[in-house]
C-alpha cells in the first residue's frame, strides 16, 4: 500500500493543512454561507476522507493560489457529515457527486465541478 499511499495520499480522518478552510460542521451553516454569499462569494469543497483522488484533487486544490482569492471557503468532511451533503444537494440544487466544489453567490449555485475539473476552476474569476 506504501506507493499507492504516496501517490493518492494516506487514508485518514485526520488531515492537517494550512490552507484556510473554514469547517463544514453543521447544517445551520449553511444558513450562514446562503447569507455571506449576498456579500462574498462562497465556495463549499465536498471530499472523501477515504477517497484516493478526491485527496489528489483537495491537494491540487490548495496548491492554486485559491487561497488568495477572496472567496471564503468552506471544507465538508462527506464522510463524518453525510446529511449536510444531502441538504447542500437539496438546497442548492446540485447533484451529490465527490470531489465536488460548488461556488454559491446570492444565496444560489453558479458552479457546480467535480473531479479533475476543480483545479481548472480560477476562483478569483468570481
Amino acid at each position: 500500500m506504501g506507493i499507492f499511499n504516496s501517490i493518492f495520499g494516506k487514508n485518514s480522518n485526520e488531515e492537517t493543512t494550512t490552507f484556510p478552510w473554514v469547517p463544514l460542521e453543521s447544517i445551520e451553516q449553511l444558513d450562514t454561507i446562503v447569507d455571506e454569499s449576498k456579500e462574498q462569494v462562497v465556495a463549499i469543497f465536498k471530499h472523501s476522507v477515504r477517497c484516493g483522488i478526491s485527496a489528489m484533487v483537495k491537494r491540487g486544490f490548495e496548491n492554486h493560489e485559491n487561497s488568495n482569492s477572496g472567496v471564503k471557503l468552506y471544507y465538508l468532511d462527506l464522510i463524518t457529515y453525510r446529511p449536510i451533503s444531502n441538504e447542500i444537494a437539496d438546497r442548492f440544487g446540485v447533484v451529490h457527486e465527490s470531489p465536488q466544489l460548488i461556488i454559491i453567490k446570492n444565496g444560489e449555485a453558479i458552479k457546480a465541478t467535480s473531479h479533475g475539473s476543480i483545479n481548472d476552476i480560477d476562483l478569483s474569476q468570481f
